[in-house]
């Protein structure tokens, strides 16, 4: 699972040839909080609320970025 970003000592993830819908996962310490990307809600797991509102910020102001690695790893 490449990192495609790294964010405050958060690493932003994804799978080649992963399963819908399209999400990405954000990892920190012994956490593990998976988001749909078009709607940024929580598909599965959780951050602290600290590193959540850093992840879901940096998101929004990256949904294209998301979009297109979603589609690179996952044709």
């Amino acid at each position: 699972m490449p990192t495609i970003y790294i964010l405050n000592s958060i690493k932003i993830l994804m799978y080649f040839d992963d399963h819908s819908p399209p999400h990405f996962h954000a990892v920190y310490n012994e956490y593990e909080e998976l988001f749909e990307i078009r709607t940024l809600t929580t598909y599965r797991g959780s951050l602290p609320s600290k590193q959540r509102k850093i992840v879901v910020e940096w998101a929004k102001s990256n949904l294209k970025f998301l979009i297109d690695k979603w589609n690179e790893f996952n044709p």
